[in-house]
């Protein structure tokens, strides 16, 4: 196992009352401790930086993503070898950041997620509505990803150099953690889970559910499309090219036979083959568009 240079990343928005603490107790494990301050009207930057951490403030609240982009991009500038992301709301335990560093000092892994949900026995405190849209989405994002997650949504990760080098996130919101993951895998890195367990002080979320879940659905599908082109957009359009042939053909058919237009049955067939032949070259066209572009930057 080789020593590395660890940074260990915190968004925070309006995190007074637990920062103090959680850096405190970082600071035993790791000389670097980036804290994003994503536009607090609290004390939460001042403290941080008070007790002598890396500061990046946001003028106003842009959002979690917003704040995992300003620790990648810090992480990148300092050179450090990796970069653990960790939650400032205090339900991630200190003595787990060892074992998600782990595989990327063995060097058998280049993000290491720890899962909610590796060992179901350390679940019993998620509030039941979070294990269902927690496994819902992981469900979505593993149908984009070679190798199948059990929390891909879980905050709490390390990042190898290479993954700061070559992935930078765009999505503002919660649906980041799946940008990640979704590049990642398109760059073949080697995306691996560990156990840990949180600990939920009833449910500290500041997050509505609803408009959290959807967010990062609406997040998880926009990336699929970008980097899946042909199965996202190009597989439903070849079902609805298909409906619309045979309807078409079944029009057809019936105008053969009895010389009617069955109107309900042409309109089917005419409108599904449209949007069969529109997603088929919006398929076509983004996996060109895509192809340039990853070569493009290969070659940079």
């Amino acid at each position: 196992m080789i020593k590395l240079e660890i940074a260990i990343g915190i968004p925070a928005y309006n995190e007074e009352k637990n920062i103090a603490s959680i850096i405190l107790k970082l600071k035993k494990i790791a000389n670097k401790i980036i804290v994003c301050d994503d536009g607090s009207n609290d004390l939460t930057g001042k403290i941080a930086e008070e007790l002598g951490a890396i500061v990046i403030k946001h003028d106003r609240n842009l959002g979690y993503g917003a704040g995992i982009g300003s620790i990648f991009l810090k992480a990148k500038e300092i050179n450090v070898d990796a970069l653990v992301t960790f939650d400032a709301d205090g339900q991630h335990q200190i003595k787990d950041i060892e074992m998600v560093l782990e595989p990327i000092k063995d060097n058998n892994a280049d993000i290491v997620i720890g899962s909610r949900f590796l060992n179901e026995g350390d679940t019993k405190e998620v509030p039941e509505y979070r294990k269902i849209g927690i496994k819902a989405i992981t469900k979505l994002t593993n149908a984009s990803l070679n190798e199948k997650l059990t929390d891909s949504q879980s905050g709490f990760r390390a990042y190898n150099q290479k993954v700061l080098n070559e992935i930078t996130p765009s999505d503002q919101g919660m649906g980041v953690s799946t940008e990640i993951l979704i590049k990642a895998n398109s760059k073949k890195f080697k995306i691996v889970e560990v156990p840990i367990k949180v600990l939920y002080d009833g449910d500290t979320s500041t997050h509505n559910p609803v408009s959290h879940g959807s967010s990062v659905i609406l997040s998880t599908m926009k990336f699929i499309s970008i980097e899946h082109p042909l199965k996202f957009y190009g597989i439903p359009g070849l079902g609805f090219l298909i409906s619309g042939l045979f309807f078409i053909l079944w029009t057809l058919q019936i105008f053969g036979e009895s010389r009617q237009i069955i109107t309900n049955i042409s309109l089917i067939g005419i409108g599904t083959t449209i949007l069969g032949t529109i997603l088929m070259v919006t398929a076509i066209s983004l996996f060109s568009l895509v192809t340039v572009v990853k070569e493009r930057n290969s070659n940079q």
